[in-house]
């Protein structure tokens, strides 16, 4: 009998790929441990996408910038323990309507702070439309953000593909 082994970012084992039919080249396969491993703090690399839509994988670690989209994201963590922390905007929109994908924001917004939420491996959370949210490892991690490719968003998909 298999037992599941969950990764994590100092534990984790590179899968591959058995191709049936066709050329390993038509797919593609990454660990998303790997990938945070390599990545910069809060560096959002995409790991997934279909069409706009995009999964991105971040390494938790220190204190990221302030971040915020016009439409809702979610986040899930995968490993560490990660505090995301809330502002809602007192001066109008930070993004406009139009702008899809995660906005990297300059400096800390005005507004009403709405506290914070606590992810542990396997807890998720609500990024909600408009409003400011930074994360902070209280352990470093990883998180796993659901979002639409943005301006944030780095693809590298020859480096983290195997092939």
């Amino acid at each position: 009998m298999q037992q599941t082994q969950l990764g994590s970012l100092d534990n984790y084992r590179k899968g591959n790929i058995e191709v049936i039919k066709g050329k390993a080249s038509h797919y593609a396969m990454s660990n998303v441990f790997e990938v945070a491993s390599h990545a910069a703090p809060y560096e959002k690399v995409v790991v997934g996408k279909n069409l706009k839509y995009v999964i991105e994988t971040l390494r938790a670690q220190g204190v990221s910038p302030w971040f915020c989209a016009s439409h809702d994201e979610f986040a899930v963590a995968l490993d560490g323990e990660i505090d995301v922390h809330f502002i809602k905007p007192s001066d109008g929109a930070l993004v406009a309507e139009n702008v899809e994908g995660t906005v990297k924001l300059e400096g800390e917004p005005s507004g009403q702070k709405m506290g914070f939420v606590r992810l542990r491996r396997g807890h998720q959370a609500l990024l909600p439309a408009g409003v400011a949210y930074r994360f902070e490892a209280r352990k470093t991690g990883v998180l796993l953000v659901q979002t639409i490719l943005g301006s944030a968003s780095v693809e590298k998909w020859a480096d983290i593909c195997i092939q």
